[in-house]
């Protein structure tokens, strides 16, 4: 059986010896209201090194907002090295958006804007502080179906969380205090105007999104009842369509014939 507290320490040791062997001084972490970054900035916060958490909404979710910053504040309450701050991009994004209009911006082309606005405000607070930013992807988005934004959410400096099952960052995130609303709260990547859910996004929970994870190389196809058959084929068809953002980036090398048709010239 885990142990979560030990688990906990481990992922802050591990993430105070990156920034040490690195010299970083600073992390830099967005806080949305949701499990995910709140045990992220929790384990960051208990590295004693200098976390900057900022809120950064773009016509949020009231419910979301007030999330984030009950959270902001209990950091700031429990860890003496936590910094805050509010940046609101609602304008930024709106002017992005009228900028764009005459282009035809599909609804998903607009949300994952969203995600890229937010990703430049972290990388812009923590190039101004000698910092690094801390991702908040578990498994089962980051390796499992994609569920991310390419240069977005997914676009982090570390991941201490990435080895984590939702089901295990809940697990984790009762061990650290995480407050109860937020432990409660529906999972929702907040990038798009109806408020739908993750579960409405993907059309499974991430109970059953792990147990396709975990189900895939086990070979037992004729035990699955017809709602797992389902659930599979929802895990695949994210897989393969989101593999791109799962692989590193293609680079073209050059073959050892290409060099010696450049040096025969």
């Amino acid at each position: 059986m885990q142990n979560w507290n030990e688990l906990a320490r481990g992922i802050t040791a591990w993430i105070r010896k990156y920034a040490d062997d690195n010299g970083i001084s600073t992390l830099v972490i967005g806080v949305s209201g949701g499990i995910d970054s709140a045990v992220s900035s929790t384990l960051s916060a208990r590295t004693g090194l200098s976390t900057i958490v900022l809120n950064m909404p773009i016509h949020q979710d009231p419910e979301q907002y007030e999330l984030s910053n009950r959270h902001i504040a209990w950091l700031k309450t429990n860890f003496e090295n936590v910094e805050s701050g509010l940046v609101d991009l609602t304008g930024t994004f709106d002017t992005f958006v009228d900028e764009m209009s005459e282009h035809g911006l599909s609804d998903l082309a607009l949300a994952n804007s969203r995600a890229r606005l937010r990703m430049t405000t972290l990388y812009a607070v923590a190039g101004s502080t000698g910092g690094i930013v801390v991702g908040t992807g578990n498994k089962v988005e980051d390796f499992g179906v994609g569920f991310f934004t390419k240069y977005g959410d997914g676009g982090v400096d570390i991941s201490p969380i990435a080895d984590l099952k939702k089901t295990e960052v809940y697990a984790l995130g009762a061990e650290l205090g995480i407050a109860e609303e937020i432990q409660r709260a529906t999972p929702t990547d907040g990038l798009w105007e109806d408020g739908r859910t993750d579960e409405e996004q993907m059309g499974a929970t991430y109970e059953e999104l792990e147990w396709a994870m975990a189900e895939v190389d086990s070979g037992t196809i004729e035990q699955w009842t017809e709602r797992q058959r389902e659930v599979m084929e929802i895990f695949q068809s994210f897989h393969d369509s989101n593999s791109h953002k799962m692989r590193p980036i293609p680079v073209y090398f050059r073959s050892k014939i290409d060099s010696d048709d450049e040096r025969s010239d």
